[in-house]
């Protein structure tokens, strides 16, 4: 249905079940204002009563026709044809207002939602709609009912949370509650006479459905009158006989119409209800608690008293005549209510002098009528008589009333599905009570009939039933009724006369009035029922008063009874003696008195002479006589346990091992008189008598439970006797009777039966109260560990063989129940006592351990493995055994941690994760798995069948299974590495297993546990616990399965349906009142889905799983459907998240949050962006989103509240910190925040990129919102200073810790860390440590007043951390945000004009306060990286430049400042993150801070008047600081590398390499002496050398991470050290006296190398440069570094060096090698270049020619002859560079990409064509790498041949014997190069030199094809060529020189002298004689050698010519000023030694 309104309507979204719950007390997410809202538009529809839906009317049909309703609350609805269709036919079905009927439809598909499972052919859409939405429309209608119950309970109630919500609505909703009443009445006689309606009576079900519809409606009505009659409607006459004639005329409601329809179980208890409520309100409406007042009854009121039924007569009489003609058993209580009226009536009749003379008429002729005579009976009496006897069956009425009706038992109710709204509320019970004292004050207890009876129903009023419904009333009587006269308490006085003799009546009405409610041994108790009514703490305090009365009570009884024998009242040893008061011996008057002392059962001795009373009659041989004598009831109640533990001993036969275990006790003939039990006249057969040892015990349990005050007062008063009885001092404590009593009850081998059982029962029940006083609690622990009773195997004798094998027969647990409960109560105590014991006492603990052992591995052997398959009466009782278990599985995991080293009995917590996880088995898990998968079978059986006390205790089972998953599934990911194997537990709930039917209408043979859970989170019948339980379940299901490897398993896999599943998780987020916990959860896992599995993400994002559906095959019943489906069912969780940004604002102040769970979705979904893409970028092009977060990100956080907690206050039922909803609201405002920050961020990142280099950068519409603050200066650094800011406060922790280690030396705060995943804790009071947990440890401590202040202290400490870490955990986050947002914005905050000014400025600010950290610890370290990390992000955004302004000079220099404090900072020390002892490391930000401000120094440093002394000195103080602890962690680095490999040292390597570079430049570092000595001191430069002889140079190791980081580890940082030492001379030579070649000729490269086998590429590694190449390359060019540094002066490293080549010699021949015809890569050429770098390093290193030698002299000579042979090849190649492209073999993806890019050439290209970028920009950089490869090439033959020598020296001084150029103009491949190639090469040189002069210097030739590569311009390539042509002119001359001044050949064949002599000899001969003179003719050989010399010098000269202007005009290029011509010299050169000669 389109046409959503844009501002909702709470008629809509709330319906009346959640009004309801808010209003009682469940008000999760309301304030009182929002109910209030809620409530006001509805109060026309809560006061119909009669037609709270209306009736159809033109109106409203005419409203809904015109397509627009406005509803009640102004919210305007837009009404579609296919919502007008279905809100006629709901308003005709139903009969109902069209506007109601619109408002019911939309509340019902956003609610529940339309689930067409059933759809069926014979069906329409519109039937199956209306059958879909009549139980939601018979709910609200009973509902709206309901929700007036709650108002009117509060209204009366000032303590009610929601008082003030009643008082201000109630008035306005009823304002005469009279009226409201009367037509409340009316409309029930109305119902109960209605016809079924005709639409519905053709078909018999919808027939009873309404019936039974009609029905509760009536009951329901019946719970309005009754609280509106409890005080908001007085009781006037009117209204009471209205109410007294409707009860009667129907009945007690069981007069229908429809009876028939009627006739089912659900029906019958429906009547039963309505019957019980009826005689609740009848009795109600008189009021007798206020007429037993004295001044209850007033005949002449004032005029402005509030009107009552007994202030007129006339009403009175009608009331009368009414009660008196209806006389059934039925009504036997109002008619004995009525007859107490009458009797008050009477009473003040008696006592007013002057009465109205028509009530003394009513008087005179009702209560004593005339004609009965003179001691005729009144009227009163008469009616009480009658209600009490037997026949009547008064008691029995009351007593099936109060254990049988759902009005009055809990489990009933739930049991028969009761649709009673408040089973068991106290009111009920108090107007029972108001009756019951009614009883005793018309009736002498002594005379009831049935007294028994009139006592259980006592007993069952204040005792059987949940605590919280009776403590309030036993609380009444004892502090009212029982101070109001003799009558209310007389039935103690009865029962105490009687005691000991009668010794369970006294016994169970004080346990009855001890407020603690029923026993778990009750049938109608439950234990669901019981911890579903868990009392508040008010009324805990209340049951403290009670247990004290009874206390009290019973410790001073003032009577003892006593059965004594006739005999001993006469003859010369009586004892007695008989007082003759009376008139008779036999008349009341007759009195005893003892004769001596007589010491009683319990030790009181009762001194001679007390008076006793007879209570018998005196004519038997015994009387029962009741003494005046105090004394302690407890001391018989122990004494009864001692004689029933010794009588059993003896009755087995076992008196022979056992004494007596009075120990003391003396005969009968001792002084005193002692008397035992038996004596007193207490009946105990020989087998003993269960029921007294049973009552006994249950008393004493009733007293001390939970109430360890007053039980320690008891046990002192059970165990210390009189002063008079201290040979009893050895008498069995509590503590051993009790234990005694269980063995014995549970090693008898006799059948089983009932009293036996309750006998156990309660034993264990009382070890389990003892258990939590600390002073008894330790002889419980060792009793237990003592014997094997308990936790024995089925082989021995105990628990498992007695009583589990007799419960297994019976089907009845309560034996098993409460044996778990006292492990529960074991395990709990073991925990919170864990701070008391001493360290001196480790004993104990390893007691307690071993107990819990033992118990725990019973418990799951005997029990929990086996249970499933047990008989059961109840079912519910496997599920509270089940629920029991593993909320003890969970409570041990809990207060033991396994993740927490130090924590409390570790063993045990380590063998329930064994049991659960490592060494898990089926048996274990089936348990879990089970219980969950077959839920929806069972849980929908038990609604079914109304059995919902059972099915409330399976709802209990599986939130404490859940909870037991949840925590198994947490500790598996913090335990368990990344890529492990799935558990047990996670395979059973992936696994399909046996479930049957769920709770939607198909039924399965096999069910997915996941998908039950995701049925969980949508389904209402299951609570609220479980869906939020099932919720969290999942998501750490989902995180848990997303770390298996290879192929984890998914969620979505184990859906039925995963789009009905996601879209019931949608209507959860996106329905504003429903449960916020759940609406969190539920926002966490869509977001984890998100990121974590790709198909469910699809679902959440996009809707569906992208698969296309053919329209034209979809049927048409389908089609409709989707059509008919509301606008809410396709939303996405996109959709959602983006329309409640809408209203950011608010969120932002009252729920930030679920606005910071709405933001990390968003802000996850945009990480995901890419496979998004088509479904985001609608809303990445929506400005008004983009607004809204950018607003958000600039939103001001404002001051940040207070921390440290002082004061505590209740919140939600929580005990919280004052300040915790002030510091959450901030914490998670600062969340909200970051996430906004993020997702900017992300969205910048996610902008597409330029397909070109010259196109501009789009700025994203995020962007744009955002960029604003960037121009704000003022705003952008409030936002980044507010960013880092810092509130953590390490004192609190210091604090805390000093003071546990005083006080509680055994507790550690780590054991209460909280072990919840992150995105479950609340940011708050409760964030890292648990506050639960602390409570729980700390607990025995509020029992110790000296204790209790330093547990206070504690707490409010350990809420100040937590408080203090969730603004730290917020602003942590949001540091991180900015950064990240800062780095996605680069590109587009470089831009911004002034930006780097403001960023200078406020690096400067934040680094300040960085350098001014004075605190400690890990989590300060944490802060301290974060804010370097913010600090770094700005200065990359500010970025290096070398135009800064004065002002930004100077922000610049206190940066660098500040930088060095940082660095030198005391408080955060670098060498602690270094050294790793940070979880969060720091060092690499600090370090790349240090590149930053150090390179843009040297930038700075080279701009004249940049920087003056003081700033310079500041500079250089960083710079030493810096490089000394650089170089200190190098060699920490470098040792650390040593042992392991490892990233994290490899990535220190590499930024410390880089800073050491930086910091060593001559620019900025004018000495290098300090930091030489800092090497030579640390001896790091050793220490690389031996890390990179035994480092993997080529990475092979491990080549996945080689695959992956395409570099090796280590190696190339060190030889990035080695070049930056060697690049200054100093470090060169520093470097060259430690072993450099001796390292470089042995390590991991040495063998490849010397075999020749390094090649450019690796097989292992494809797409990428050989590692070993390029480190080869790194070596030679280290070597040649340090030669070219060191020269001449360090001739022995050069000689050194050279000792290199013959190593390397086959890999050097390799490259110089090469021909032509080889392929050519990148890295070859540059392995070249390094090469001929050597030679060259070499000869220019090379000794002068007088004193040369021998081994460099053989080195250059064998690279010569490569040499020329190279040169060729070169030649040839630059003269056809399209030859030499054709060569080209990309390596790397990027060559490749670009060689893909490269044109080819049509035809051949020369080199000049070559520098034309726009058509062969690769090719063009190839053709620059070959001219400077053969520039260095001819550079070095210029060193070698010694070309200056022969320029500059004399011709005698030549080296001849270097000419080795041939002098001749061919130029043949294969060969040498000649003077030709030479001129060819310079020629190709001069060529391109020409064209480059004619362009502009700074033009690009050649763009950068990678990073790494720097774009090439004209000034460059002229420089390379120019260089290139030079050495080949001076070359070509000089070698064209000495060629010609070689000696002449040897005269001796002068014959062949001859011009014909064709000779091509090459050499000169040497003389023959050394004193012959040279033959002035010339040979034939020499005219040719000068004719050849003569034509290359004229092509020289010629080149030369023509060089001389290119050259000159490159000058201009070049900007060189040069003052000489290099041609003109070689010119001159040449003619004088080269022309001249040959001429």
């Amino acid at each position: 249905m389109s046409g959503e309104p844009s501002q909702r309507s709470k008629l809509i979204d709330v319906t009346y079940q959640q009004l309801h719950s808010f209003l009682s007390g469940q008000p999760e997410g309301s304030s009182p204002e929002l109910i209030t809202q809620i409530i006001t538009p509805r109060a026309t529809q809560l006061r119909n009563v009669s037609k709270p839906y209306g009736k159809p009317n033109d109106a409203s049909r005419k409203a809904i026709d015109s397509g627009t309703v406005t509803l009640s609350d102004g919210v305007k609805l837009q009404v579609d044809d296919v919502a007008k269709e279905f809100t006629t036919v709901l308003s005709k079905h139903f009969d109902i207002d069209e506007i109601q009927a619109l408002i019911l439809l939309r509340s019902f598909l956003y609610n529940e939602g339309l689930h067409l499972n059933g759809f069926k052919s014979d069906k329409t859409l519109l039937e199956e709609l209306v059958a879909a939405i009549t139980p939601f429309y018979y709910s609200e209608r009973l509902f709206v009912l309901r929700t007036l119950i709650p108002l009117f309970r509060a209204q009366q109630n000032a303590e009610d949370p929601i008082h003030v919500i009643a008082s201000e609505n109630l008035p306005k909703i009823i304002p005469d509650g009279r009226v409201f009443a009367g037509e409340l009445i009316d409309e029930y006689l109305r119902k109960t006479s209605e016809d079924v309606p005709n639409n519905l009576s053709a078909d018999p079900r919808a027939a009873s459905r309404w019936a039974k519809q009609n029905c509760k409606e009536q009951l329901v009505m019946l719970e309005v009158i009754f609280w509106a009659m409890w005080g908001y409607v007085p009781c006037e006459g009117s209204l009471v006989v209205k109410l007294y004639e409707a009860a009667y005329d129907t009945n007690l409601g069981s007069l229908q119409q429809n009876t028939t329809l009627l006739l089912d179980d659900e029906g019958a208890q429906v009547l039963q209800d309505s019957a019980a409520l009826w005689i609740l309100i009848t009795v109600e409406v008189l009021e007798l608690e206020r007429i037993s007042e004295p001044d209850g009854v007033e005949f002449s009121p004032p005029p402005d008293d509030t009107p009552f039924y007994a202030t007129s007569s006339d009403y009175v009489k009608q009331i009368h005549t009414l009660v008196m003609a209806n006389t059934g058993s039925q009504y036997a209580c109002t008619y004995l209510a009525w007859a107490f009226v009458l009797s008050r009536l009477h009473a003040k009749a008696q006592e007013k002098k002057e009465i109205p003379d028509s009530y003394r008429s009513f008087l005179e002729s009702t209560i004593s009528p005339p004609g009965r005579g003179k001691d005729r009976e009144l009227t009163h009496t008469l009616m009480a008589r009658t209600a009490l006897s037997s026949d009547v069956g008064l008691f029995n009425l009351l007593l099936t009333l109060l254990t049988s009706s759902p009005v009055f038992v809990t489990a009933t109710a739930w049991h028969t599905g009761s649709t009673v709204t408040d089973p068991n509320a106290i009111a009920f019970r108090s107007v029972l009570k108001g009756l019951l004292m009614s009883v005793v004050e018309l009736v002498p207890v002594e005379l009831i009939p049935e007294f028994d009876s009139f006592v259980e129903v006592w007993i069952a009023l204040f005792g059987r039933s949940e605590s919280r419904s009776v403590v309030g009333i036993c609380k009444q009587f004892w502090q009212c009724d029982w101070h109001q006269g003799i009558a209310k308490r007389a039935i103690f006085d009865v029962a105490r006369s009687r005691f000991p003799i009668h010794f369970r009546p006294l016994v169970r009405l004080l346990r009855a009035l001890t407020g603690s409610g029923f026993l778990d041994t009750d049938p109608i108790s439950t234990t669901a029922s019981a911890e579903y009514s868990r009392i508040s703490d008010g009324d805990v305090v209340d049951q403290e008063i009670c247990s004290q009365h009874v206390f009290y009570y019973m410790d001073k009884l003032p009577t003892f009874s006593l059965v004594i024998p006739v005999s001993s009242c006469s003859g010369p040893n009586a004892v007695y003696e008989k007082v003759q008061y009376g008139p008779s011996a036999s008349g009341p008057g007759l009195t005893y008195k003892n004769v001596r002392a007589i010491r009683l059962p319990g030790g009181s001795i009762m001194p001679p002479r007390s008076t006793g009373r007879l209570l018998s009659s005196d004519g038997g041989d015994v009387v029962a006589v009741c003494w005046e004598h105090e004394n302690s009831g407890w001391k018989v109640v122990i004494d009864v346990l001692t004689e029933y533990v010794t009588r059993r001993r003896m009755y087995v036969g076992t008196a022979d091992l056992y004494q007596d275990v009075t120990f003391g006790r003396t005969g009968p003939g001792s002084v005193p008189l002692t008397l035992r039990l038996e004596d007193v006249g207490m009946e105990i057969d020989d087998g003993g008598d269960e029921a007294l040892a049973t009552d006994a015990l249950d008393l004493i349990r009733s007293v001390i439970q939970d109430q360890p005050g007053l039980a320690e007062q008891l046990l002192e008063t059970l165990e210390n006797g009189d002063t008079a009885t201290n040979n009893d001092s050895h008498s069995p404590g509590l503590v051993q009777l009790t234990t005694m009593i269980l063995e014995e009850a549970l090693s008898r081998s006799q059948a089983r039966n009932f009293a036996r059982t309750q006998l156990v029962t309660s034993a264990m029940s009382v070890l389990s109260a003892l258990l939590t006083l600390p002073k008894y609690s330790q002889r419980v622990w060792l009793y237990i560990r003592s014997t094997s009773i308990l936790f024995s195997s089925t082989q021995t004798p105990g628990f498992a063989s007695v009583a589990l094998t007799a419960e297994r027969v019976s089907g009845q647990y309560t034996m098993t129940l409460a044996l778990l409960h006292l492990v529960q109560q074991l395990a709990q105590e073991a925990f919170a006592s864990v701070v008391m014991i001493s360290a001196d006492n480790q004993r104990l603990s390893q007691v307690k351990e071993e107990v819990l052992l033992r118990a725990a591995n019973f418990v799951h052997g005997e029990i929990w493995v086996e249970h499933l398959g047990w008989k059961y009466v109840q079912l519910g009782d496997r599920f509270e055994i089940g629920r029991r278990i593993s909320s003890l599985y969970s409570y041990i995991l809990v207060q033991s941690p396994p993740a927490i080293e130090n924590r409390p009995y570790p063993v045990l917590s380590q063998a329930i994760i064994d049991t659960l996880v490592h060494k898990a088995a089926s048996s274990s898990i089936l348990p879990l798995v089970s219980a969950i998968a077959t839920s929806p079978q069972t849980l929908g059986g038990l609604y079914a069948s109304r059995h919902l006390g059972d099915a409330r205790r399976l709802i209990f089972l599986l939130e404490s299974h859940l909870q037991l998953i949840r925590l198994v599934l947490n500790f598996k990911q913090q335990s368990s590495p990344q890529g492990t194997k799935p558990s047990l537990l996670e395979q059973a709930l992936c696994s399909r297993i046996s479930g049957g039917a769920g709770f939607s209408d198909s039924a399965r043979a096999r069910v997915d546990p996941v998908d039950v859970l995701a049925t969980f989170v949508k389904e209402r019948n299951v609570g609220t616990v479980v869906p939020l339980e099932a919720m969290r379940v999942l998501h750490a299901l989902c995180s848990s399965l997303s770390m298996v490897v290879p192929s984890p398993p998914t969620i979505v896999g184990h859906l039925t349906s995963p789009e009905a599943t996601v879209a019931s998780l949608v209507r959860i987020i996106q329905h504003p009142y429903d449960d916020l916990p759940l609406r969190i959860s539920v926002w966490n896992f869509i977001t984890l889905a998100v990121d974590k599995e790709a198909a469910l993400a699809n679902l959440f994002v996009a809707g569906d799983f992208h698969i296309p559906i053919s329209e034209g095959k979809e049927k048409t019943s389908d089609k409709a459907r989707r059509d008919s489906k509301g606008e809410e069912e396709r939303m996405t969780a996109l959709e959602v998240a983006r329309t409640t940004l809408e209203d950011w604002k608010t969120l932002w102040e009252s729920n930030p949050q679920l606005l910071a769970s709405i933001l990390h979705f968003l802000h996850v979904v945009w990480q995901h962006g890419h496979e998004h893409k088509v479904r985001i970028d609608a809303t990445r092009q929506d400005g008004e989103f983009w607004s809204r977060i950018a607003a958000i990100a600039r939103e001001e956080l404002g001051p940040y509240p207070d921390y440290v907690t002082n004061s505590f206050r209740v919140l939600d039922d929580e005990r919280r910190s004052g300040l915790h909803e002030a510091v959450s609201i901030q914490a998670y405002r600062g969340m909200a925040k970051s996430y906004a920050v993020r997702i900017l961020g992300q969205d910048v990142f996610l902008q597409p990129r330029p397909t070109s280099t010259d196109a501009p950068l789009p700025k994203p519409i995020s962007y744009i919102k955002l960029a604003p603050m960037f121009k704000a200066e003022e705003q952008l650094n409030e936002s980044i200073l507010e960013a880092v800011s810092s509130l953590y406060d390490p004192s609190l922790s210091d604090a805390v810790t000093e003071h546990l280690s005083e006080n509680f030396p055994s507790f550690a705060l780590e054991q209460i860390r909280s072990q919840d995943p992150l995105v479950d804790r609340e940011l708050g009071d409760d964030f890292v440590f648990s506050l639960k947990l602390l409570r729980s440890r700390l607990q025995l401590c509020l029992m110790d007043d000296e204790r209790v202040r330093d547990a206070e202290e504690i707490e409010k400490q350990v809420t100040s951390i937590n408080l203090n870490m969730s603004l730290t955990h917020s602003q942590i986050a949001l540091a991180e945000a900015w950064q990240f947002l800062f780095r996605q914005l680069l590109p587009f905050i470089r831009v911004e004009p002034g930006i780097r000014s403001s960023l200078l400025t406020l690096a400067a600010t934040i680094s300040g306060d960085l350098a001014q950290e004075k605190r400690q610890g890990e989590v300060v370290a944490t802060i301290h990286g974060t804010r370097l990390g913010v600090l770094l992000s700005i200065l990359e955004a500010a970025w290096f430049t070398t135009t800064d302004a004065a002002a930004d000079v100077d922000s610049f220099i206190t940066l660098v400042s500040n930088v060095r404090m940082v660095l030198l900072n005391e408080a955060q020390p670098l060498s602690q993150s270094f050294l790793g002892k940070l979880p969060l490391p720091f060092h690499r930000t600090l370090l790349q801070i240090l590149y930053f401000v150090v390179r843009q120094s040297r930038y700075m440093a080279r701009r004249p008047k940049a920087f003056n002394a003081s700033k310079r000195l500041t500079v250089t103080e960083l710079v030493d600081a810096t490089v000394t602890l650089v170089v200190d962690a190098l060699r920490l680095t470098f040792d650390s590398a040593r042992t392991r490999l490892d990233l994290d040292l490899d990535r220190d390597m590499e930024l410390l390499v880089a800073v050491f570079e930086q910091c060593t430049r001559p620019d900025i570092c004018s000495s290098s002496l300090p930091w030489l000595t800092k090497c030579q001191e640390t001896d790091v430069i050793n220490s690389s050398l031996g890390l990179l002889v035994h480092s993997d140079m080529v990475g092979l190791s491990d080549l996945p991470l080689l695959r992956i980081r395409r570099i090796p580890l280590y190696s190339p940082h060190i030889l990035f050290f080695h070049m930056a030492l060697v690049s200054i001379p100093s470090g060169a030579e520093r470097f060259a006296s430690e072993g450099v070649i001796a390292a470089f000729s042995n390590n991991s490269l040495s063998s490849a190398i010397s075999t020749g086998q390094v090649d450019v590429v690796l097989p292992e590694l494809p797409g990428e440069r050989n590692p070993a190449h390029r480190a080869y390359c790194s070596m030679l060019a280290i070597i040649s570094g340090v030669i070219s540094t060191l020269g001449r002066q360090h001739q022995y490293f050069t000689a050194a060096a050279c000792g290199i080549v013959p190593l390397y010699g086959k890999q050097i021949s390799r490259a110089l090698s090469w021909s032509i015809g080889d392929p050519i890569t990148l890295p070859l050429l540059e392995e070249m270049e390094q090469v001929v770098n050597l030679f060259y390093a070499i000869a220019e290193s090379a000794p002068p020619l007088t004193n040369p030698d021998p081994i460099i002299t053989k080195v250059l000579r064998v690279f010569g002859t490569h040499a020329l042979v190279l040169l060729q090849q070169l030649n040839y190649a630059l003269t056809h560079p399209n030859h030499l492209a054709s060569l080209l073999e990309p390596v790397t993806i990027e060559e490749r990409t670009a060689m893909e890019k490269e044109p080819i050439a049509s035809v051949s290209l020369s080199s000049v064509d070559m520098v034309d970028l726009q058509r062969h920009p690769l090719t063009a950089r190839l053709v620059h790498k070959v001219f400077k490869l053969c520039n260095l090439v001819v550079s070095t033959l210029v060193s070698t041949s010694h070309a200056y020598d022969v320029l500059l020296g004399e011709q005698e001084d030549w080296p001849v014997h270097e000419a080795v150029i041939v002098p001749h103009s061919k130029v043949v491949l294969g060969e040498p190069a000649s003077v030709g190639t030479l001129l060819e090469l310079a020629n190709c040189s001069l060529d391109v030199l020409r064209n480059l002069v004619n362009r502009p210097a700074g033009q690009a030739i050649i763009p950068a094809t990678s990073l790494k590569d720097v774009p090439l311009n004209v000034r460059q390539a002229t420089l390379t060529v120019r260089q290139n042509l030079e050495a080949i002119l001076i070359y070509a001359v000089t070698q064209l020189a000495m060629w010609l001044s070689k000696p002449d050949f040897d005269p001796a064949v002068a014959d062949m002298e001859s011009d014909e002599h064709t000779s091509q000899a090459m050499e000169v001969r040497e003389p023959v004689a050394k004193g012959r003179a040279r033959r002035q003719s010339l040979t034939l050989a020499e005219r040719l050698r000068r004719g050849m010399t003569g034509e290359m010098a004229s092509d020289i000269q010629a080149l030369l010519t023509r060089s001389k202007p290119v050259l000159a005009k490159s000058d201009e290029i070049l900007e060189k000023q040069t003052s000489g011509d290099l041609t003109q010299v070689l010119l001159r050169f040449l003619n004088e030694r080269v022309v001249a000669p040959a001429a």
